[in-house]
């Protein structure tokens, strides 16, 4: 969960989220040490009143700061094709989704079930409870076990909309007539926020997403009373 004056990212709770960290440090480094070596060539080359000919007029130079731009790209390139693939990766999920974007909520379907599905509407803040988020509680979350793979089916009843949850790292667009697929795994139990992000109307901000990992064990218990109560 995000919190004030937080300059990070929401802490990793899938694998996915994991290597996207890595990632962004890993980049954020590479960036750094560039915009350094830079600074310095340009305080460098302003407060000396010393040149060099071999420096304004050498083929030896440009070939290095040819070069290394492309070695660098390649540091940043294949980590990023290794995360872009694992993303889009689909290993036999135990358990499947499909997320049904309205305005303005979330329906949820869990297909492996006979008749197991409801609507997630935002909780109106008169209604909270202490300790509840304002704009992001649901009515019904999503309720999936934690260490399963999990596959979401992604698409839309009207507009454009988007299922992203940041501490899963993961975020697909909703779109009419258009069945998209996201896959995750939860590394542990707990309740992580996310919200449409797409702007789809008058009430983009009010259609919340909660994800709810807990125990195969209680997962099939609620499975079950959901079950009954239908």
């Amino acid at each position: 969960m995000a919190h004030p004056t937080q300059l990070g990212f929401q802490d990793a709770a899938s694998p996915v989220m994991e290597e996207l960290l890595h990632f962004h440090d890993h980049t954020l480094m590479i960036v750094f040490l560039i915009s350094t070596l830079v600074l310095y060539i340009i305080v460098a080359m302003v407060s000396t009143k010393l040149t060099n000919k071999y420096i304004l007029d050498s083929q030896e130079i440009e070939i290095v700061w040819t070069i290394l731009p492309a070695i660098v790209l390649i540091f940043i390139a294949l980590p990023s094709l290794h995360i872009l693939y694992l993303m889009d990766e689909v290993n036999d999920p135990h358990l499947t989704i499909k997320a049904m974007g309205h305005q303005w909520y979330w329906s949820y379907e869990y297909t492996d079930y006979e008749n197991l599905g409801f609507d997630s509407y935002m909780v109106p803040t008169q209604d909270l409870t202490p300790g509840q988020f304002r704009l992001l509680e649901a009515d019904h979350r999503m309720v999936i076990p934690m260490e399963s793979p999990i596959r979401v089916l992604v698409s839309a009843e009207d507009v454009l909309h988007s299922w992203a949850v940041p501490s899963l790292g993961m975020k697909m667009d909703a779109v009419p007539g258009r069945l998209n697929q996201i896959t995750f795994t939860t590394l542990r139990p707990g309740m992580f926020y996310g919200q449409c992000s797409e702007i789809c109307g008058a009430n983009h901000s009010f259609m919340p997403i909660v994800v709810e990992a807990v125990p195969l064990e209680h997962f099939e218990n609620w499975s079950s009373l959901m079950l009954e109560n239908t």
